[in-house]
């Protein structure tokens, strides 16, 4: 009986491990995932598809193959990143290990939008884009 009472305590100890919170994120780190997205946007606003297409994940340019593939994308589906009349940072969340960088748009339609930037960091430390989901904000537009 003790036996299965140690093992369930040594059991629960692993898996509470196995659930740590996330790490929070260093200030350094919160300013370099900015500053890829703001290169990213400014890389769309330049119509610069090698350059938006390098701050994307491996696994995001292989789905597209191409820069020009990975721009004509974006421009047709997502045109407040595309071309956003401002955009500002808003709330910078994790939750199970992926970081979300939150971004408040107005698009060129003069709508209200968010975006939500998961964001990877690679070997090297650098920070990549991994998946961007656009909704419309309840804010109001210009």
């Amino acid at each position: 009986m003790r036996k299965s009472i140690l093992a369930l305590i040594f059991l629960a100890a692993l898996c509470g491990g196995a659930q740590a919170a996330d790490a929070p994120v260093s200030a350094g780190d919160q300013a370099a995932i900015r500053s890829v997205i703001t290169s990213q946007i400014d890389a769309f606003r330049r119509d610069d598809a090698d350059g938006a297409f390098r701050l994307a994940t491996r696994s995001i340019q292989g789905m597209f193959g191409t820069p020009n593939t990975f721009i004509d994308m974006v421009r047709r589906s997502y045109a407040a990143i595309y071309r956003p009349k401002s955009f500002d940072f808003a709330a910078l969340t994790q939750e199970d290990g992926t970081i979300s960088q939150y971004v408040e748009l107005i698009g060129p339609d003069g709508a209200a939008y968010a975006a939500r930037y998961m964001m990877e960091q690679e070997a090297d430390g650098s920070w990549r884009i991994s998946g961007c989901e656009l909704m419309q904000s309840r804010r109001l537009g210009v």
